[in-house]
């Protein structure tokens, strides 16, 4: 079935934000002309209603709705599919962002690091700051059967300190040669 492309027909007047004067109905300019509605109806090939729109609400956020997925604004949509802005990916708490050494970008200056244990620690500790009233962001613990890291526990902390997740690897070796490792995570 061929696909009708139709025009809309305009009339325009600068003192309504057009740019000429057409006094009586032009053909809309399809690489000029923007819609100047609150909304739209989307329709398929037999359908006459409005259970599909976009538009515009009084918090001057984008709108879809349909009778499947219900109502929702572009920003839930973005949020919804892992559409992250930048910033918003940096500050995440999540451990793939600090496996291997703690915070980075996204995060405030002034994190602070312990370690326990000498040669072989046994805890790599980040805090949002030093001293007093400090707070857990990630810790890693170490637990050595020789020279081998036969258990590594990555945890990972929100801003108030509240554990958010564990990731446990267990290794085992050959001497010194890692032969397997298994790895089991808990989401708080």
């Amino acid at each position: 079935m061929a696909k009708d492309r139709v025009q809309p027909l305009k009339m325009e007047y600068p003192e309504t934000g057009g740019s000429e004067t057409d006094v009586t109905p032009t053909a809309v300019d399809r690489n000029e002309d923007f819609y100047d509605g609150r909304g739209m109806t989307v329709q398929n090939s037999t359908s006459d209603d409005d259970s599909v729109t976009i538009e515009r609400d009084v918090d001057d956020s984008m709108v879809f709705s349909d009778l499947v997925a219900g109502t929702h604004t572009l920003s839930d949509l973005v949020a919804g599919t892992g559409g992250l802005t930048e910033t918003g990916h940096r500050i995440l708490r999540q451990l793939v962002h600090f496996i291997d050494n703690g915070p980075a970008e996204g995060f405030d200056s002034g994190a602070y690091r312990e370690t326990t244990g000498t040669v072989f620690p046994t805890a790599i500790v980040w805090y949002d700051k030093s001293g007093v009233g400090k707070k857990k962001i990630v810790e890693k613990l170490i637990t050595w059967t020789g020279v081998n890291p036969t258990q590594i526990v990555w945890k990972i902390y929100d801003s108030s300190a509240v554990l958010l997740a564990t990731l446990t690897d267990t290794v085992t070796y050959s001497g010194v040669f890692e032969t397997s490792r298994s790895r089991a995570i808990v989401v708080a």
